[in-house]
């Protein structure tokens, strides 16, 4: 019986793990649930996601700026964010298999099957109830039960009652581990910001509108629903929030919605692929007016990349009335003394590099072979450049490691390869989306020209050596996606 075609995700999945993009954690002891480590590969691309996001975000502005706060606070930051008494996901376990899910993840598999048929009609009314449910566990209790979901593994509805289960990671500080020692890993970074807005504002002399950025470590004990490193416990966050007079909001709002979604374009996510959808009123946390999600079309459906919220006053003023610390700002020109509020685009850099890698993926097919290829932009690409001797003789590799040595100085992420056939080896950097491969010849020895060849267009041009590091730059900066 010949084997089922892999899924979509499967071939993205053996592929991070054979080219060294993402391994499972602690896989020589079965592992842990989705839980992952990043290979050689993987480092890589999560870096230049976070150099891409920095530089744009903050480097390049003269109204943001950074911060590195702890991941363990004062747990008195977790009680008077919220995030103690409302941190919390509906989960339903089922009797028959033992497992537990997400109560609105079930309903909303429910709704995709609907639009998978084009049942849009269900799917819609669906979606309205759970909207009304979200938030009363025995709503969603009894809308699972209307909707007739089964578990996935036992096929039965043989369910527990919706509970709330808090999400953070709780540990102890100190010896003794008693309540009065209880602390937090950190569910997301902006509560560090907010914590630090007056030291910010008294240091850097910036003031509204102006931002804090942060990229760190976040946690949450949730339950993931097995899509890769799309969901994890632990991940990244890249999170700034903007502080704004509150007259500015919407512009402000409008304006980083914008900005947001062109990022993604401009690094060579396909337009097509992503949407911006606005949050239905019954959405919206408590605190906010309005919240965006920059979401992209995953094998798997429609998910969430990016939510850009506006979180009025909300933080600075709890955190103000629980610490007795004046939070407020004072414009000597206005002579106004306001609370900002907070403008917040917020994502993961994670799933923004799982994101990059999908959109990348392309089968080309050629007259011989199936070409794979990563179509990554330059600048996040983990290898930017190749250097090949075309053979192993006659000086060549030692010219190539000279050439090598060259682009790395120039700060340039680079991987030299004398095995095998020189196809062989494009097509190796083609899978791993090496977008410029150099081979060193016979007559780079006597003439100091060498050939590059490209990755998407698989051209090759004859490039001098004193020239190559000026070409690389400016075919990096005209870079556009076919």
């Amino acid at each position: 019986m010949a084997k089922p075609k892999p899924s979509f995700m499967d071939t993205i999945v053996s592929l991070c793990k054979r080219r060294g993009f993402v391994f499972p954690a602690s896989e020589i002891y079965g592992g842990i649930g989705n839980t992952y480590d990043y290979g050689p590969l993987g480092v890589e691309l999560l870096r230049r996601v976070k150099d891409a996001w920095w530089s744009r975000t903050v480097t390049a502005r003269t109204d943001v700026v950074g911060l590195d706060s702890a991941i363990i606070q004062n747990p008195q930051t977790w009680i008077t964010s919220g995030h103690v008494g409302g941190f919390s996901d509906p989960l339903i376990d089922n009797k028959t298999s033992k497992q537990r899910y997400r109560a609105d993840h079930l309903i909303e598999g429910k709704i995709a099957k609907y639009e998978k048929k084009g049942r849009s009609e269900q799917a819609a009314a669906l979606q309205e109830k759970l909207n009304a449910a979200l938030g009363d566990n025995e709503a969603m209790g009894a809308l699972i039960a209307e909707a007739g979901i089964k578990c996935p593994i036992s096929g039965t509805d043989d369910w527990t009652e919706v509970r709330q289960f808090n999400l953070m990671f709780k540990t102890y500080i100190g010896a003794l581990q008693s309540e009065d020692n209880i602390a937090y890993l950190r569910p997301e970074t902006a509560q560090g910001i907010f914590l630090n807005f007056k030291n910010v504002l008294e240091s850097s002399r910036q003031k509204p509108p102006f931002g804090i950025a942060q990229i760190g470590k976040s946690f949450r004990n949730e339950i993931t629903p097995g899509n890769f490193v799309f969901r994890t416990r632990e991940f990244e966050q890249a999170e700034m929030e903007f502080f704004v007079p509150p007259a500015e909001e919407q512009q402000w709002y409008d304006y980083w919605r914008k900005a947001r979604f062109d990022w993604y374009t401009e690094l060579g996510i396909r337009e097509e692929k992503l949407r911006m959808r606005e949050h239905e009123a019954s959405e919206l946390a408590h605190y906010s007016t309005a919240t965006a999600d920059i979401e992209y079309e995953y094998p798997f459906g429609w998910g969430e990349l990016e939510g850009i919220a506006c979180r009025t006053d909300f933080d600075l003023k709890r955190h103000s009335e629980a610490s007795g610390t004046d939070l407020v700002f004072f414009d000597p020109q206005t002579k106004e003394h306001y609370t900002p509020y907070v403008i917040e685009p917020a994502g993961g850099i994670n799933r923004m590099a799982l994101t990059f890698l999908i959109d990348a993926y392309e089968e080309e097919e050629l007259e011989k072979d199936t070409r794979v290829v990563l179509r990554f932009h330059p600048e996040i690409a983990p290898i930017t450049c190749a250097v090949f001797p075309l053979v192993k003789k006659d000086g060549m590799p030692e010219k190539a490691r000279e050439i090598e040595a060259l682009l790395g100085k120039a700060r340039m992420s680079t991987f030299y390869d004398e095995k095998a056939a020189i196809g062989r080896r494009y097509r190796r950097q083609d899978e791993i989306g090496t977008p410029f491969c150099v081979t060193v010849d016979g007559d780079t020895l006597s003439d100091d020209v060498v050939t590059v060849r490209h990755r998407d267009s698989m051209q090759q041009e004859k490039v001098k050596v004193s020239e190559l590091l000026t070409y690389l730059i400016e075919s990096m900066s005209g870079w556009s996606r076919q």
